[in-house]
């Protein structure tokens, strides 16, 4: 199986937590002309009241731009990987086991099929684990 694995950067944003937050955070994106491919929001339980938004890609000048405005900028914490692939049954937990079993934590993971498509987005704690998991990925088949 040829899985597509790439470093993303994510932009995150605090967001309030009440009706239209979200959608007032996103609209200057979408001005923008950003076409994103990922998004979740969350509320921030330690900070009652507010939220958090994450994001990608914002791409071009105007996007980054419009991001920065907004409030946004990138999670230079999170270090994370884009995987698309063919899905199956078991991929995830595959590649799961083979980032688990090199000693690699991971901070997140989302993921979603699409047809016959699936997309994960992975969250690591440091640039060295992002890359060793980058290319034992790369390998899962």
């Amino acid at each position: 199986m040829s899985l597509i694995v790439e470093h993303v950067d994510v932009w995150a944003a605090t967001i309030p937590d009440r009706p239209g937050g979200l959608a007032d955070k996103l609209a200057p994106l979408a001005e923008a002309g950003a076409d994103l491919q990922f998004a979740i929001a969350r509320r921030a339980p330690d900070k009652p009241g507010t939220g958090v938004l994450f994001v990608t890609p914002l791409q071009s000048e105007a996007e980054t731009s419009a991001g920065a405005q907004a409030g946004f900028a990138v999670a230079d914490s999170l270090h994370s990987l884009r995987v698309e692939g063919d899905n199956k049954s078991g991929i995830g937990v595959l590649i799961a086991k083979t980032i688990a079993d090199a000693g690699i934590n991971l901070r997140g993971l989302s993921a979603a099929v699409i047809g016959d498509r699936f997309t994960m987005y992975l969250a690591l704690d440091t640039v060295d684990d992002a890359q060793k998991a980058m290319s034992l990925i790369q390998d899962v088949s």
